[in-house]
């Protein structure tokens, strides 16, 4: 278990200044645990916004700058041991390559928000060069975070479905049930521009998180793909709903749905995971259960800090039963195996693998290339092998 106690790390962020959603949860979450700080920033791609939003913050001068690449020149000027211990990227899909292929170059230990890149080379590029440098880089995939998501993982994973025969993920939205783009609306306008999210819409921004969730919980790699995106609120320029047939090595079927234009629906992701011996259900909405089917006995509902669930769900969980946890604590999770990682490799040991667990840049790196994959299936309306 990770050590509280210890000396905290610090690190810096890009993006997420004044007005941006995502960049306030991921401090949120970093600090739940109390592992490390902001000691540094560039908060924004306009200078004036980033440098307010630093000052807000309580940045230091010496930690708040106008620009990426001058976060990146400051930290390169001190030495070694005084530089932050990881870099955290919540911009918009379009600018994270630059700046994450920078700094992990540079040898920092780099923290990336979802979908990593806009191109199956970019992705590469990464994997590469984080290979290179022996860096950790993660990628906030933050749904694996979710304690009863582990437990799903680890009874997938033991066998306790069988061999696993279909599995159904869908990420439902309604906030893009109108054109919301053309109102001015910040999230809606780079999400539906295909010079920022790049060449998808509801695939790159929730259905990568779908790709991910699958993975994550069983293990399948996917073997060949076919797919129908389309952007059903007229005049959008990139999807905003997804259709995907899967085909898993081993012979397991799949289904993925990704859609922004289900009016009323919230958050709706949800996975369903069928074996030859039995059933799981788990619903973002409602995180803290897990429920069992079993092909020979009653449905078990599981729920989360339970003291008979596995034990990285059991790590995963933070008060005691029946106080519902969520989404700042799933992302707090991430988190924390990332800086167990950085921690367990500065000391020159290997991290415990129930501590050190987080999506990494391969899991990144893959979801872009389903990107890709889907959107060339779509357009030639045909079966494609994956990768």
């Amino acid at each position: 278990m990770i050590d509280a106690t210890l000396p905290r790390m610090r690190y810096a962020m890009v993006g997420g200044g004044h007005g941006a959603f995502i960049g306030a949860v991921h401090r949120h979450a970093i600090a739940l645990d109390g592992l490390a700080e902001l000691a540094a920033g560039a908060l924004s791609a306009t200078p004036e916004k980033a440098l307010a939003s630093g000052r807000a913050l309580g940045l230091a001068d010496a930690g708040n700058h106008a620009s990426w690449q001058a976060l990146l020149e400051a930290e390169l000027k001190r030495p070694a041991e005084e530089r932050v211990d990881a870099v955290v990227i919540v911009t918009p899909t379009d600018s994270h390559f630059p700046i994450a292929h920078a700094f992990a170059d540079a040898g920092f230990n780099v923290v990336c928000d979802k979908p990593l890149v806009h191109t199956g080379a970019q992705a590469e590029a990464l994997v590469e060069t984080v290979s290179a440098r022996g860096t950790v880089f993660g990628v906030t995939y933050n749904y694996t975070g979710y304690p009863m998501v582990r437990q799903a993982r680890e009874m997938v994973r033991s066998g306790a479905l069988g061999a696993i025969r279909k599995v159904v993920v869908e990420y439902n939205q309604g906030w893009l049930a109108t054109a919301l783009e053309a109102t001015g609306n910040k999230q809606a306008g780079w999400r539906t521009d295909p010079a920022r999210s790049g060449i998808a819409g509801a695939l790159g921004d929730i259905g990568s998180h779908a790709e991910n969730l699958v993975s994550a919980v069983t293990g399948l790699a996917i073997e060949e793909l076919v797919a129908d995106l389309g952007a059903l609120v007229p005049g959008r320029a990139l999807d905003d709903d997804a259709s995907i047939l899967l085909r898993f090595a081993g012979g397991a079927r799949g289904v993925l749905v990704a859609s922004q234009i289900n009016a009323g629906l919230e958050n709706d992701l949800r996975l369903r995971v069928s074996g030859e011996d039995g059933t799981l259900e788990w619903r973002q909405e409602e995180p803290n259960r897990l429920v069992h089917h079993r092909r020979d006995g009653p449905m078990q509902i599981l729920t989360r800090a339970s003291p008979w669930l596995g034990e990285s769900a059991r790590r995963a969980g933070r008060i005691p039963p029946g106080h519902p946890e969520g989404f700042i604590e799933a992302f707090a999770n991430v988190y924390r195996g990332v800086f167990a990682d950085i921690r367990a490799r500065r000391n020159g040991v290997a991290a415990d693998p129930l501590d050190a667990d987080y999506p990494t840049v391969a899991d990144g790196a893959r979801g872009v290339r389903f990107i890709e994959c889907a959107v060339a299936s779509s357009a030639g309306h045909r079966w494609l092998r994956f990768p």
